[in-house]
């Protein structure tokens, strides 16, 4: 057998080819991301004599630029293992000498290979893989509308500062309304009272009418905030709400695309109290195939939900913390149906009640529940049955 191991990057690979003694077969070959590159690395495999069925191939994880060749290099037929690169870290610290090249990376993914010691990333089926990358789309949207958000709360603070006690949501359809057609509290006494009760009957369906309206302009009046450069401000939040606006119904059209895909894979992750579709088709995603976790515990070893670890000489202990080693989306994901389970599942509001009755901090006590969630998701995956709250309990021989 022989043994490949390919540096990932961008624009230009690295690869370095050794036998089963672990001895280099030629200098590493560096080989761009395109079809003329890997062209040259098949013509490196065939000058070497060596075919798809004696060849096994080892790449890291690198962001989602190992992804073309990898799908490239299973259609030629040949062994690709993808690996985490905290193994590929920890392997070439084994090294004596601490140099860091891309020739060195490649032999230490090729000697990685070699020696077997590796846990391999797996590509999911095709609808799994798109609620990963489109969840991951949808966390992008819904932090850049949350920016925008804090941009327009600055804004009001310093032009209107009175404003956050006319809405109890200040990004209401109501209000979002007032503040695209009157920014400013010199708008809001501008416009007409016939012309502001209409908008806010309008928009709110009747909800707020005459008094609302008077309430807006006796409080605009009154408002203490900056008198100049007006037109700034004015400007900028009327952007900034279109914004928003455009960004919530892409979130929306998104949502509703990622719950008709989730409803395509037949799973189960809903049956869990405190998961929806959103946070399921999340989980989903980043786990992928459950099967290539063997317990529990490497599960919320993946999540980063596992306690971190300080050790320094013979001593060994844990910070309190959690190690936050594993995926981000996916512990972001456990976390938030925690915070809900807590609240709507008999045993782990229980346990999380308990938890806090012994003096443990909110935060420390919804780790310890999405721990617990890590556990129930891999059960239910793993036997593809819905949740129960009580279980039943295994007939005995």
């Amino acid at each position: 057998m022989f043994y490949a191991g390919i540096d990932i990057a961008k624009r230009k690979h690295e690869v370095s080819i050794i036998d089963t003694e672990g001895r280099a077969l030629s200098q590493s070959l560096s080989f761009t991301n395109d079809r003329e590159g890997s062209d040259r690395l098949l013509a490196l495999f065939e000058r070497l004599s060596i075919s798809p069925q004696e060849l096994v191939i080892g790449m890291e994880a690198t962001g989602h630029y190992w992804l073309s060749l990898y799908s490239w290099l299973l259609e030629k037929g040949y062994d690709v293992k993808v690996i985490n690169p905290i193994q590929s870290d920890a392997f070439r610290r084994l090294s004596i000498r601490k140099t860091k090249n891309d020739s060195k990376d490649s032999l230490v993914i090729a000697q990685l290979m070699r020696f077997g010691e590796y846990s391999t990333t797996r590509l999911s089926e095709e609808n799994i893989h798109a609620l990963k990358q489109l969840s991951r789309y949808r966390l992008s949207l819904v932090e850049e509308c949350g920016n925008c958000k804090r941009r327009v709360i600055a804004l009001l603070d310093q032009v209107f500062p009175e404003y956050e006690t006319l809405f109890s949501d200040t990004f209401g359809t109501t209000s979002k309304e007032l503040l695209l057609n009157c920014p400013t509290p010199e708008d809001m006494l501008t416009i007409s009272s016939r012309k502001l009760t209409t908008l806010l009957t309008k928009t709110s369906k009747g909800r707020f009418r005459d008094e609302k309206a008077n309430q807006i302009r006796k409080t605009a009046s009154n408002s203490f905030g900056v008198t100049f450069s007006r037109d700034a401000f004015s400007f900028q939040i009327r952007q900034l709400i279109e914004q928003i606006t455009f960004l919530e119904k892409q979130t929306e059209e998104l949502e509703k695309k990622i719950a008709a895909l989730l409803r395509k894979t037949n799973t189960v992750i809903t049956t869990i109290p405190g998961i929806g579709e959103t946070i399921g088709a999340a989980i989903i995603g980043e786990i992928g195939d459950i099967n290539r976790f063997d317990t529990p515990g490497k599960l919320v070893a993946f999540a980063g939900l596992d306690a971190a670890v300080h050790q320094s000489g013979e001593f060994s202990g844990t910070k309190g913390g959690i190690s936050k080693r594993g995926s981000p989306y996916l512990r972001r994901a456990i976390w938030m149906a925690a915070s809900r389970a807590v609240f709507c599942d008999p045993i782990l509001s229980k346990y999380y009640q308990g938890l806090k009755e012994r003096g443990k901090h909110h935060l420390t006590a919804v780790s310890a529940v999405a721990r617990k969630m890590c556990n129930i998701i891999f059960t239910i995956l793993k036997e593809n049955r819905p949740y129960e709250v009580n279980p039943p309990k295994p007939l005995r021989n």
